[in-house]
């Protein structure tokens, strides 16, 4: 962990605060963080059981099989664990690290945390008596009630929690067909050969893949450093078609990038460019126009309706297919012009690319009954049960719901599913409904986070008395110190 940065920002802010006469933790307070002892050297679980009531546990009894062990799958493990007398859940989960703290790639990759920072045991997550299968499902039937693992092994169940996770579609690109498909976490060894360390190309989308984003920002870095007669050293960064974990993730490395480049000196001889899909920064106009400003002040360069479909790494050339529309003829009929898509590839040098790739379903998932069309889980958006199954439910990224690839979104998820759960479980109707939360603690810079809450009003719905379109280091503190131990110690004992 780069403790010179922290130090540094907690003393400015210590002064800052100071001359307003409030101390550390009056700002904790004023900004509404919950479990403001986190930051103070309080006992993690202490914090947040000091805030929890008593909760009643339910008889019901059910077999509950959870396909997937990471934040999703074994949060509400947890809290069915503290809901029910007599839990009989099982969790098939076939990589160790399941649970790894994903949101804090960003902070390996621009190397203020190491990958020791967020990598956690899933074994050391397990509630009580929840039985684990080491184990991959690629087999689902619904009718029968039975899941496949790979190794042969059947196993029934009278309620089915499905948050598997999704996969990184890497082998999409042309170029990079051999790279195969990638989770977060486990063996990705495949695609790291097929991206080559030497480059130029990265993902912070894998653990591993950070700490190789943070050696080759060094290197090219390092490379504007010495640019000379005016040449500017090429930063790129992707934004893909599909849905993806964290949308404001592309972003993040781009603003850190930044920061690293100004810290060394080199911003003059770097040129930072984004590349999105679609036709805006943010999917709610208020962060769009926050975001603008803010590319706008740090001169970066961006293109909309601009995807990746290739590399070309020999010659380190990217491939896109840019896409815009032109006004067609005259329709007498509808009285208005015609409107006709146009798209064409071009082709940019890069020194640094950033690949976010495309998002996709597993294909045990999407080719299953379960799956739709477009590979996720259907689920009612607001019960998360499937739309078919009445006995499965799904959260997480996996399920097919607007907006809620984020571990906030879990957050509020995995209890509308415990809930919905054992109230089935107990003859009643489904009481609880996920509204469409969702949280990107958009970093801006090394010390600074703008916090973009939102639901499906497609509106900023701020947590704190603060405006949130302000980048501010109270949500930088927070990122870096609350929301790791809230996800590790808070939601995987089922209780944040």
């Amino acid at each position: 962990m780069d403790y010179k940065y922290i130090n540094n920002m907690l003393s400015e802010m210590d002064k800052d605060l100071s001359s307003k006469g409030m101390t550390r933790r009056d700002a904790m307070k004023l900004a509404g963080i919950s479990g403001a002892s986190f930051m103070m050297g309080g006992t993690n679980l202490e914090a947040m059981e000091k805030d929890q009531k008593p909760m009643e546990k339910s008889g019901a009894d059910a077999k509950i099989v959870i396909v997937g062990g990471g934040l999703a799958g074994m949060s509400t493990a947890a809290r069915l664990t503290l809901n029910l007398k007599n839990p009989d859940i099982t969790v098939i989960e076939p990589n160790k690290l399941s649970v790894s703290y994903q949101p804090g790639q960003t902070l390996v990759a621009a190397g203020i945390w190491d990958i020791d920072d967020i990598k956690y045991n899933r074994d050391d997550f397990v509630p009580e008596g929840t039985k684990i299968i080491e184990d991959k499902v690629i087999d689902f039937d619904p009718i029968n009630n039975q899941v496949t693992t790979a190794k042969g092994q059947v196993v029934d169940y009278d309620y089915l929690i499905v948050a598997t996770g999704l996969q990184l579609d890497f082998e999409r690109l042309e170029g990079l067909e051999h790279a195969g498909r990638a989770y977060s976490s486990g063996d990705n060894s495949r695609l790291h050969k097929a991206l080559g360390d030497d480059s130029g190309l990265c993902s912070i989308y894998t653990a591993e893949g950070a700490t190789k984003t943070w050696e080759q920002m060094q290197k090219y870095i390092e490379k504007a450093k010495n640019a000379k007669d005016g040449k500017k050293v090429q930063f790129l960064f992707t934004h893909p078609s599909t849905p993806i974990k964290c949308g404001g993730a592309p972003k993040k490395i781009m603003y850190l990038t930044n920061a690293r480049l100004k810290e060394a000196g080199a911003r003059e001889n770097a040129e930072l460019t984004f590349y999105p899909n679609g036709g805006a920064m943010f999917g709610v106009p208020e962060y769009h126009d926050a975001i603008h400003e803010q590319f706008k002040r740090e001169g970066f360069k961006w293109h909309y309706r601009t995807n990746l479909i290739g590399v070309e790494k020999e010659n380190k050339i990217a491939i896109f297919d840019s896409k815009w529309q032109e006004k067609g003829p005259y329709d007498p009929i509808m009285k208005d012009f015609e409107v006709i898509s146009k798209h064409e590839k071009i082709r940019v040098p890069y020194d640094f690319l950033h690949i976010t790739p495309d998002a996709v379903a597993p294909r045990e998932v999407a080719e299953s009954d379960i799956g739709s069309a477009k590979g996720w889980v259907p689920v009612n958006k607001e019960t998360l049960q499937h739309i078919k199954f009445k006995n499965v439910f799904a959260l997480g990224d996996i399920a097919q719901v607007p907006m809620g690839k984020t571990g906030g979104s879990v957050r509020k998820q995995y209890k509308v599913v415990v809930d919905n759960i054992i109230a089935q479980m107990e003859g009643k109707k489904l009481p609880s409904k996920y509204a469409g939360y969702t949280v990107c603690p958009l970093i801006t810079d090394i010390g600074t986070v703008m916090l973009a809450e939102f639901d499906w009003t497609v509106k900023p719905t701020p947590s704190f008395p603060l405006d949130p379109l302000v980048e501010r280091w109270i949500f930088w503190l927070m990122k870096v110190y609350a929301l790791k131990p809230m996800t590790m110690y808070g939601m995987l004992s089922g209780k944040a």
